[in-house]
Parts: structure tokens; C-alpha cells; sequence
């Protein structure tokens, strides 16, 4: 137990030394500068492309197979349920145990089941329900590996490159929207020879991103941190972190407030995402290249907003630009929403994408600097996990748009979180304070 302690301490050391030797550095990659998160980086650039281009590859075989919004949401369901169930498991494992390797086997069992969706695809036997268990199994995985990956990024950069390495983690994201959907969407759009029921394209799509999941897993083994975990307590059961970790949340108004505040938009903002597919076919009348051109343009607004927010470390009042920013997301959505034309559609998701990437990226960065390094896992994990709570708003939202239409649904849906953001204002005063982001408010 004490050569843990001291094996521990001298991996912390370390880290501490390096943050001294950074924290000169306030250039706008300054974050990849540093040989380990690049590492990290890159791998969750392909991750992040596999993920974004599966979004086109089951939206569209899925929309062409049962021309429902509301099987848009199951599948969407399918992935996001596990956040609720297993993510605060991935949190104990986040701060029990090495990080490096539960990041490495959660992609590479990813790239796992994903290559055999992409054979189930190509010999002609997918079905709806294949959607589904695929969906809970990337899910899943995604949930025991994101808070350790998460709660990885300042132990390699540091508290003052936290606002830096978090928004080139969402720009690795973002830069997947860009290329991603449009790369899925044309193998689509090629392959099936105007065959809009054809899976052959779906399929390759598949295989590359299995492909892309095994070289994520692969540049981890590159990493020089193990991500050691601050303390080895074994006397304490996992359902003792469990509870630790949320009664942390509970008892901060600032970490529970800001993650309330993140809650909204995954409730009422992303629903945009989920309803793609269908106001893509239904207002637009477009094809499976005008999917990947709209999921395209969301994501240049997105990676505009990364490097934006790569600058913005010092940028004063940040709790409010959180609100601000989420009740501008909303009037996005709304705009989005009313748009019938490619040109106004496309204006109002690249809006989207900007913003939500400010907003996202800011919140999770002040998150990770007001809590204790030995928290940062279980917190991140009830993080993750109430953005589960995503099907609560995409339910309802969905079903507006079947009974009426997807436009009617995506109005309401954007409309709801201006509201609810601003009845937050008046109560999280705590949140609205926040400056920096480096006090303690």
C-alpha cells in the first residue's frame, strides 16, 4: 500500500512539474504542445470521426427503413441510456484505477461490435433492432471511458491550459462534424447508385469506422502518464465513491448549478441533431449528401467556436456568457428550425454549432477547475450521466414533430430552452458570479 502511495506521489510530482514549466505558454496550441494530450488528442479525433459519421451512416438506413422520427429517437435513445445507468461506474473506475488503459480497451472493444454491425450491413441482414444493441454497446463503452478520459486532460496540461486543452478536445469533435458526415454522406450517396434503400454504403461506412476506433486505441499505448489515480482506497467500496461523488455535486451550488445548466441543452438544444434526418428529407427534400452538407456546416460553426474559446481562457464573467450563450442556442435552434431553404438551414445550424461549442466547452472546463483532483472522475461521470437525460426532452419534442411537423417540434424544443435558461438566471446567482473560472465563487 505505501509503494502505491509512493508510486502516487511521484507521478503527481511530476504532472506538478510540468504544469510550472507550461503555464508561461498562453499561445493558442499551447495544449498540443504537450507530447501526451496530443496523444489523447488525436485519438479522440478519430473517435470523434467515427462517431460523427455514424450519426449519418444509422440516420439515414434507419429514416429510409422506417420513415419514422420518432425510431430516430429510440436509436438516439439506445446510445444515450447507458449515460444514465453506467456512467457513474465509469467515474469510480476514472478515480480507482489507471486511465490510460480503460480508455485503450473501451475504444478497441468499440471497433469490436462496430465491425460486426458493418458485416450484419453488408450481407443484407440488418434490422431495426440492430440499431439498438449497437447503440447500447457504443453507449456503454462511451460511459466507462469518457470521465476517465475526461478527468485525464489536466493532470497532462494543467489548471491554467484547462480552458485551452478542453476547446481543441471539443475542436477534435467539431473538426469531425466538418469532414465526418460529409464523408459518410457521399460513400453513401456514391455507393448506392441512386438506390435510396441501398446498404451497401452504409456498410463500408461501417468498416471504416471500426477502423477508426482500433487506431484511437492504438495512440493511447503512446502515452507517457498511466493516469495514476490520487488515492487507492480499498477499504472503501466503489458504492462508498458512488455516494461520495454525489453528495460533492449535491452540496456545491456551483458544480450542481453548472451542471444543471448544461442539463438544458442536451434536453432542448440537441434535439436538432436527432430530427436531422427527417427535416433534411421532409423540409428540405434533400438526399443523404445534403445530411452530410447540414451536419457539415454545423460543425465549421463548431470548430470556429473552439478556436474561438482556445483564446478565451482569460476572458472575464464567464457564468454570464454560459447563460447567454444557451439562450442564444435556443434562438439558433429556433431559426434553424424555421428555415426552408438550404442556404437559411445551413446559416442556422453553422449558428448552432458555434455557439453550442462555446457553451459546452466552457462549462466543462470551469467544471474541471472547481473540483479537487481527486473528484474530477466521479463528477465528470455525473456530468455524463445527466446528459443521459437527454431522451426526457428528445421524447416529447419527437413526438411534436410526428403528430404535427418536424419544424413545429424543433421550434418548441428551442423555445423551451430559452425559457427554462432564463428562469435559471434568477436562482443561480452562485453560477452568474463566476468570473475566471479558476475561484472559487
Amino acid at each position: 500500500m505505501t509503494e502505491s502511495v509512493e508510486i502516487s506521489t511521484t507521478a503527481l510530482a511530476t504532472v506538478a512539474t510540468d504544469r510550472d514549466e507550461m503555464s508561461v505558454d498562453t499561445s493558442m496550441f499551447a495544449s498540443l504542445k504537450v507530447p501526451d494530450y496530443r496523444y489523447l488528442w488525436i485519438g479522440m479525433v478519430g473517435a470523434a470521426f467515427a462517431m460523427n459519421m455514424q450519426l449519418v451512416a444509422q440516420g439515414w438506413l434507419v429514416y429510409e427503413m422506417t420513415v419514422s422520427a420518432m425510431n430516430l429517437a429510440w436509436v438516439t435513445i439506445a446510445f444515450m441510456f447507458p449515460q444514465v445507468v453506467l456512467s457513474l461506474v465509469g467515474g469510480v473506475l476514472a478515480d480507482r484505477f489507471k486511465k490510460k488503459p480503460v480508455i485503450m480497451w473501451a475504444q478497441m472493444l468499440n471497433g469490436v461490435a462496430t465491425l460486426f454491425m458493418a458485416y450484419i450491413v453488408l450481407t443484407g441482414n440488418v434490422t431495426f433492432f440492430d440499431f439498438i444493441w449497437v447503440g447500447i454497446v457504443n453507449g456503454s463503452l462511451l460511459s466507462l471511458s469518457i470521465p476517465a478520459r475526461t478527468a485525464f486532460i489536466p493532470e497532462l496540461v494543467g489548471d491554467r491550459l484547462m480552458f485551452n486543452a478542453i476547446a481543441f478536445n471539443t475542436a477534435a469533435w467539431n473538426l469531425a462534424r466538418i469532414l465526418g458526415p460529409a464523408l459518410a454522406g457521399f460513400m453513401i450517396a456514391i455507393f448506392a447508385g441512386g438506390d435510396t434503400t441501398s446498404e451497401f454504403g452504409v456498410g463500408l461506412v461501417y468498416l471504416v469506422l471500426s477502423a477508426l476506433y482500433f487506431v484511437s486505441s492504438l495512440t493511447v499505448l503512446l502515452i507517457r502518464h498511466a493516469g495514476e489515480p490520487v488515492s487507492r482506497d480499498v477499504r472503501k467500496s466503489p458504492l462508498h465513491d458512488v455516494r461520495q461523488g454525489v453528495s460533492y455535486v449535491i452540496h456545491s451550488p456551483i458544480i450542481g448549478g453548472l451542471i444543471l445548466l448544461s442539463i438544458l441543452p442536451f434536453l432542448f438544444g440537441l434535439s436538432i441533431n436527432s430530427l436531422l434526418p427527417a427535416f433534411n428529407t421532409d423540409v428540405l427534400s434533400g438526399g443523404p449528401d445534403d445530411l452530410g452538407f447540414l451536419m457539415t456546416g454545423m460543425g465549421v460553426g463548431a470548430i470556429v467556436g473552439s478556436l474561438a474559446l482556445a483564446k478565451m481562457g482569460e476572458v472575464r464573467h464567464k457564468g454570464t456568457w454560459l447563460f447567454g450563450t444557451t439562450i442564444c442556442w435556443g434562438l439558433g435552434v429556433m431559426w434553424f428550425a424555421n428555415s426552408v431553404t438550404m442556404f437559411w438551414a445551413v446559416a442556422g445550424i453553422g449558428f448552432v454549432g458555434l455557439i453550442s461549442s462555446i457553451n459546452m466547452s466552457m462549462n466543462r472546463s470551469v467544471v474541471q477547475l472547481q473540483v479537487s483532483q481527486a473528484m474530477r472522475g466521479r463528477v465528470m461521470s455525473i456530468d455524463m450521466m445527466s446528459h443521459g437525460l437527454m431522451p426526457l426532452g428528445l421524447l416529447p419534442i419527437s413526438w411534436v414533430a410526428e403528430n404535427y411537423d418536424v419544424q413545429t417540434g424543433l421550434t418548441v424544443s428551442g423555445a423551451t430552452l430559452v425559457l427554462l435558461t432564463a428562469i435559471c438566471w434568477s436562482f443561480l446567482k452562485k453560477v452568474r458570479r463566476i468570473d475566471k473560472g479558476f475561484e472559487h465563487v
